[in-house]
């Protein structure tokens, strides 16, 4: 889950980079039954139906959780914390951020990430690591509400750190309720990695009462263990984490568990699972699925994970965005995290969830709800993006003067496709209004690439416009534009 900002001397063994929004223009503003986006042959629906696809958000190393009529969700963003809140998990990529905490101490004011909240009482606990500018120096601190709201306002409260490592580098707080106890559960120092799975006593939400042990947790690769999670179902806690580096396509899930009775502070009471439990899926064009958490649906009947993942195999921390799918249970009795769905990948949405909120438009002119599409002048079209696109087809163009009118009726429009070496700029307008220019060009090609998310508007029958201006900058080899699928978000 590794996040930070680029630099070339960074380390790709203990550096992260920051989940990155630039080039998305986005300042304008059990069983899950799934239709796959790569299903070329399926048959659309004909209205809104409660329904989503991914991603949810276009930041990594999410957390998230369904409170009091809200799905309340954070991912890393560097240098404060913010949180998405909707009633629905179709509408949470529109809804408006929040921004829950800032930190004015120059020691802990700096690359803040991965986030957790949790409710103990009638308070909630912010976890978080930063530093000073220093990856490091990265230490876990927690906040607390000053009323029972996860989005606040918090208070500082506490600095976490054991006391045989106090001094240490420790990230990705979790914590682990255990026979009516708590424990810090964080990625940092041990004998076993720079970053392995390290556990500590808690004597209350803010307060560490003893030394943290090491936990040498297989991973198929030897450079890190972060981001624990639990579960805990039949007779069992288990605990899932992320192993590798987040820049590579292999970051992936491995799982242990202990008995609901035994002693988490000892290490031998952990029992290994050979292999990963979630990891890569070439067929669904999905890479370095990892760092993650879980939540229940809104009527708590169902298990759900979300999560960060990538559409390129390259090896980058650029374009992981935030997705959720749901999941099952073995027969005996373990989590089955299942394979990760395609983006675009059409999933009922959780049981209880109020929905529908959102419909799409593919680039063939077909649309699930009160949507169309209509093309001027000569466009290319085919299955060359393969299951990085939905439904595995796109539209492309270099022309200029070539328009894709997408109508809609609705609130508000995203944009999907991709981002390729030889893409231009293209010219957007709604309902005849000026045009801003969006830059499809990406220094490595990736397929479902949030583009564009449109401004609120007045309920009704909108057009949006994406006009090809035949220009791109000095990086990339050519002008095209790339039209796949369009979300209308309704409310």
């Amino acid at each position: 889950m590794r996040t930070q900002l680029l630099a070339a001397t960074r380390s790709p063994r203990r550096r992260r980079l920051l989940g990155v929004l630039g080039a998305l223009v986005l300042v304008l503003a059990g069983t899950c039954a799934v239709r796959p986006a790569e299903a070329a042959a399926a048959t659309p629906r004909t209205t809104v139906t409660g329904t989503f696809r991914n991603p949810l958000n276009t930041g990594p190393d999410p957390f998230m959780t369904y409170w009091n009529g809200n799905y309340y969700l954070t991912t890393t963003q560097g240098g404060s914390i913010r949180m998405w809140r909707s009633p629905s998990l179709a509408t949470l990529l529109t809804s408006d951020p929040v921004t829950v905490w800032t930190d004015t101490d120059a020691s802990r004011g700096r690359d803040i990430w991965a986030p957790e909240f949790y409710r103990f009482g009638s308070r909630w606990y912010l976890y978080y690591t930063a530093d000073d500018g220093t990856d490091d120096h990265h230490r876990i601190y927690v906040a607390e509400s000053d009323r029972d709201d996860p989005a606040g306002p918090y208070h500082f409260k506490a600095k976490l750190a054991p006391p045989n490592h106090a001094a240490d580098f420790a990230i990705d707080p979790g914590i682990l309720q255990h026979n009516g106890r708590l424990y810090l559960a964080y990625s940092g120092i041990n004998p076993y990695q720079h970053n392995g799975i390290n556990i500590a006593p808690l004597s209350n939400p803010y307060t560490v009462s003893g030394d943290a042990v090491a936990i040498d947790a297989a991973g198929g690769c030897p450079e890190v263990r972060e981001g624990p999670e639990f579960l805990y179902r039949n007779g069992r806690t288990w605990m899932t984490y992320s192993t590798c580096d987040t820049g590579k396509p292999d970051y992936q899930l491995w799982m242990m568990s202990l008995p609901s009775g035994a002693d988490p502070l000892v290490p031998g009471n952990w029992t290994q699972h050979q292999g990963p439990v979630f990891s890569r899926a070439d067929a669904h064009g999905v890479y370095g699925p990892g760092h993650h958490a879980f939540f229940r649906s809104p009527d708590g009947t169902e298990d759900w994970i979300v999560y960060h993942a990538k559409t390129t195999s390259a090896y980058t921390y650029s374009d992981r965005t935030t997705r959720a799918q749901r999941i099952g249970w073995n027969a005996d009795g373990s989590p089955s995290l299942g394979v990760p769905l395609a983006t675009g990948a059409t999933q009922d949405l959780p049981s209880g969830d109020p929905g529908p909120g959102a419909y799409w438009i593919n680039d063939d002119g077909r649309s699930n709800g009160a949507g169309s599409l209509a093309y001027t002048g000569s466009w290319n079209s085919g299955t060359g993006c393969g299951v990085q696109c939905f439904w595995g087809d796109d539209h492309w163009s270099d022309r200029a003067g070539n328009t894709a009118a997408f109508t809609f009726t609705g609130t508000r429009i995203a944009l999907l496709s991709v981002r390729d070496t030889g893409n231009g700029y293209a010219a957007l307008s709604i309902d005849g209004g000026p045009e801003q220019r969006l830059d499809y060009y990406g220094a490595i090609r990736t397929g479902e690439t949030l583009q564009f998310l449109s401004p609120r508007l007045p309920y009704g029958r909108h057009t949006l416009r994406v006009r090809v201006t035949g220009e791109h900058d000095g990086s990339s080899g050519a002008s095209f534009v790339s039209v796949d699928r369009a979300e209308v978000y309704v409310n």
